[in-house]
């Protein structure tokens, strides 16, 4: 089986694929002080409970943009798994030119969205990925890769308003019954939300714009299910995009 792991800011995602098939998946806090050793753990308990043993694993691929995480997890794989993983950066097989100024300043898993998304849909494609920041990526009718936006994540947003203004309470992110608001917290609520929907509108919008192309429209990641319904622009939704991206990635590379 194969055990692909995206480490985010935020949190770490797991899945576990026999096959194509997507059998289990897990988000995990991350954390960059996490020793080999705890990786260990977490990984065998959450593996225990699916009833699927450590040793089911045949092969490893990492996504990361936290690099003490990362040396984590190539420890892990070292020492528990007796092999090394392979790792999205520089040198790895992608299938997809890079139209970027320096490629190798691209997140990992920009790059692995875009590889799992246009693996699947072959077409003109603005992926929507909602993570600690926010980043919205062009792939062409042709499959190249050719860049995008990155905004502050929703999380970020509201937890600078609580920090920033003094009387301002901390609220639970969530869709309000309406925009005009009759309290202080749906207040919060609409602006964060509906502010929200109208950046990812807005940048899509013009990403269209400027690519003279019909693209379609997909959104990945934790708020992904939440915002989708009230944009515009949205199309879909793949919640296991990154998963599924490294999936393909670790298929062109595999030895």
């Amino acid at each position: 089986m194969l055990l692909v792991i995206d480490v985010g800011n935020t949190n770490t995602v797991l899945g576990l694929y026999r096959g194509d098939e997507l059998v289990q998946n897990w988000r995990i806090t991350t954390l960059k002080t996490r020793t080999v050793d705890e990786y260990a753990m977490i990984i065998h308990e959450l593996m225990r409970l699916g009833d699927i043993p450590m040793t089911a694993i045949d092969d490893v691929i990492i996504s990361s943009v936290v690099p003490p995480a990362r040396e984590a997890l190539e420890g892990l794989c070292r020492k528990y798994f007796d092999r090394s993983p392979y790792l999205v950066g520089p040198g790895i097989k992608t299938g997809m030119p890079i139209h970027y100024d320096n490629p190798r300043e691209v997140g990992a898993d920009r790059i692995v969205n875009a590889v799992g998304a246009y693996e699947k849909r072959r077409c003109s494609l603005i992926i929507v990925d909602f993570g600690t920041a926010t980043t919205f990526d062009m792939v062409s009718a042709h499959g190249e890769y050719q860049g995008g936006a990155i905004a502050p994540g929703l999380n970020i947003s509201a937890e600078a308003l609580f920090q920033r203004a003094s009387k301002l309470p901390r609220v639970e992110f969530a869709r309000p019954p309406q925009v005009i608001a009759k309290n202080t917290v749906n207040s919060i609520q609409a602006g964060l939300f509906f502010g929200y929907v109208g950046l990812v509108d807005g940048i899509v919008g013009r990403m269209r714009q400027e690519s003279r192309e019909n693209p379609l429209v997909l959104a990945t990641g934790g708020l992904a299910r939440t915002i989708a319904p009230a944009s515009r622009t949205i199309q879909e939704v793949e919640p296991f995009l990154t998963l599924e991206g490294l999936r393909i990635l670790y298929l062109r590379n595999k030895v």
